[in-house]
Formats: C-alpha cells, structure tokens, sequence
C-alpha cells in the first residue's frame, strides 16, 4: 500500500529556502530518510529506496548533513578491527 502526504508551500517559503518546490520535496525525502537511518529505524537500504537513491549514493550523501555512514559503538570497532587482522 502506497500512502500520499501533501504539503503546502507557499512561494515565500520556497524563496527563502532558494529551493523549487520539487526540489524542496526531494531534501525532505532525504533528511527524513538519513534521520531514520542514523536513529536506526531503517537500513540504509530502504532509507535509499525511500528518497530514491541507490545504496551507494545515500550513503555517500549522508556525510553532506554529517550522519556517519557507519556508527559503531567502541566494543564493536574493536571487534571488527581484530577480525580484519586476522
């Protein structure tokens, strides 16, 4: 099931922000989806799907609003720096 949310921008709003309203609508899918993704409520995977990138470009884009692509607590950095070594 596919869902429709409307938003009312007037042109104010969109002057002030230097933004076309498709524009606009494109960051918003992109904030929502890598704020999602950084609380950890969705995998980058479908965080990608929901603003309509691959994998791989959300993921690099995500360093633009600073939301590391891998956040790893200190015991798991550990982990998988031991299991690189060998």
């Amino acid at each position: 099931m596919t869902q429709t949310t409307t938003l009312e921008l007037n042109d104010k709003l969109l002057a002030a922000i230097g933004m076309s309203a498709d524009e606009f609508v494109t960051e918003m899918k992109f904030l929502a989806a890598a704020k999602l993704y950084e609380l950890g409520r969705l995998s980058s995977g479908v965080a990608a799907e929901l603003c309509g990138m691959s994998k791989v470009r959300f993921l690099l884009s995500l360093a633009r609003v600073r939301v590391p692509m891998i956040d790893l607590a200190d015991e798991e950095l550990a982990r998988e720096v031991e299991f690189g070594r060998g």
